[in-house]
């Protein structure tokens, strides 16, 4: 990855360079402050000593830098293992088990999956393979957008052909595109979204759907991996890796209001495709969305958009809803937010699914300084909602909450072989994600993260929660 820039537009930022490191390099890192002395990361001069004096920080960066590396050395392997383990998922799916696989072995019959095609899913589709809306969840009840926006966050892990099938022929909604968006760090096309139109509910209504973190997308990984950021004069510091997902262009200084109508960076793209769609109905509304990376991306969305002052969007905006999603600023971002939020009557609801290890990452703490914002939606196992001003545990790491969160995964194990007869065979739980229950039994931060336990939450968790924050914008869809 290049990630040299002009960062004439910060005055303060500390960016990390992995792909420059020497692992002696590395090593130093946690015995000298020095950071601007390391050619593998960046910091205004003379800071460096200052802002990362303590051990921890340091190790922090040596973690992140570390694991970027990793994931970089092992970005061609880790891609072949997850198009291979897809293939034979999917494989399975299309001769319906393995006894029927074996069987058109002999017959010579076997159906081969075709990767393109609207049938084939990825691996985070094969962990919840359901496409259909909760029919009994309707425009006008509170949980309806966020009912569609988890369904749209998931969805958007797939094909463009499967996306496209599933919004037009399940949905019965018009599917506007599905894009590969460039992130000009990374030099490659790793953003992913897509957009659709809802015309059965008046006024129409529009989803930007980001796509998150795919489980075997190295790039993608790093973006998260990378605790970078920049400070931006009255918005407050934001993260560097999705800023750059979100398309932070290379050589220009910073945000630029206006670039290139055509440019392929997701921001801008995106924003020149709502402009268009809603100067052709002005009562049209948007929402955003996304599930993981997804998430920080959709949130980001509307912070670029006021920073360049979008009163014309912002005010179409009609809520985001994010799903597992990590930290994205400090304290003074989530104010500078709060305030724009407010100013634009926009709700923004923050889903979290117990132990989902994801929400609680970069760290909320003196060394990283990462706050959350928003109306905070926390779901337990039992799939019972309330709004808290932060999830429980809020750093995941805690010893005391090691003996709970194994319990915890215990149930959630069972329940997956029970909640079919509780709730109904829409909630059904295949055999790859009890696999991935059984690995919760180690770290259960990993299958809490699955949109399944999300899409679970937002078809049965009360509608009563999304009232305190959202009573007259509620209203106002009801009128």
């Amino acid at each position: 990855m290049a990630c040299g820039c002009n960062k004439g537009f910060s005055s303060n930022y500390m960016l990390l360079k992995p792909e420059e490191v020497r692992l002696f390099d590395l090593i130093r890192v946690l015995f000298h402050r020095n950071l601007e002395k390391r050619k593998f990361g960046d910091c205004p001069e003379g800071e460096g000593e200052a802002k990362h004096e303590s051990f921890e920080h340091r190790w922090l960066i040596f973690v992140s830098i570390l694991v970027q590396k990793m994931l970089q050395s092992l970005s061609k392997p880790l891609a072949w293992f997850g198009s291979k383990l897809e293939w034979w998922l999917n494989l399975l799916s299309c001769n319906c088990n393995f006894g029927t696989l074996l069987v058109n072995c002999l017959r010579g019959k076997v159906v081969m999956p075709d990767e393109k095609s609207p049938t084939f899913l990825s691996f985070i589709g094969n962990l919840d393979r359901r496409v259909e809306l909760d029919k009994s969840i309707k425009h006008g009840d509170s949980r309806y957008y966020g009912a569609l926006s988890v369904m749209a966050a998931k969805v958007s892990y797939e094909n463009k052909a499967f996306i496209e099938t599933t919004v037009r022929d399940h949905w019965k909604m018009e599917f506007l595109g599905s894009y590969d968006f460039w992130n000009d760090y990374q030099e490659k096309n790793t953003t992913q979204a897509f957009l659709l139109r809802d015309k059965n509910v008046d006024p129409e209504l529009i989803v930007v759907a980001f796509r998150g973190t795919e489980t075997f997308d190295a790039d993608a990984w790093c973006s998260d991996f990378d605790i970078s950021w920049y400070e931006f004069p009255g918005m407050g510091k934001m993260h560097g890796g999705f800023m750059k997902a979100l398309g932070l262009p290379k050589e220009n200084q910073g945000w630029p209001k206006e670039i290139d109508k055509h440019s392929t960076l997701a921001y801008y793209a995106i924003r020149e495709m709502l402009r268009e769609l809603l100067q052709r109905n002005n009562e049209a509304k948007f929402i955003v969305t996304g599930h993981s990376l997804g998430g920080a991306l959709a949130i980001l969305f509307p912070a670029i958009l006021a920073l360049h002052e979008e009163a014309w969007l912002l005010e179409r905006l009609d809520g985001v809803y994010t799903f597992g999603q990590p930290r994205v600023g400090d304290e003074k971002f989530g104010q500078f937010m709060k305030e724009q939020l407010r100013k634009y009557s926009i709700p923004y609801y923050r889903f979290v699914y117990s132990n989902d290890i994801v929400p609680r990452l970069p760290y909320d703490d003196t060394t990283l300084m990462f706050k959350h914002f928003g109306t905070c939606i926390y779901y337990n196992s039992f799939y019972k909602g309330k709004i808290v001003e932060e999830e429980p545990n809020k750093n995941y790491y805690s010893p005391l909450s090691v003996i709970p969160k194994i319990i915890n995964a215990i149930w959630e194990l069972i329940r997956s072989f029970t909640i079919r007869y509780i709730e109904g065979a829409d909630y059904e739980e295949g055999n790859v994600l009890r696999v991935l229950r059984i690995v919760g039994l180690v770290v259960a931060g990993i299958p809490a993260h699955s949109p399944q336990d999300y899409v679970n939450a937002t078809r049965l968790g009360s509608p009563d929660v999304y009232l305190p924050a959202a009573d007259d914008h509620d209203k106002t869809h009801q009128e």
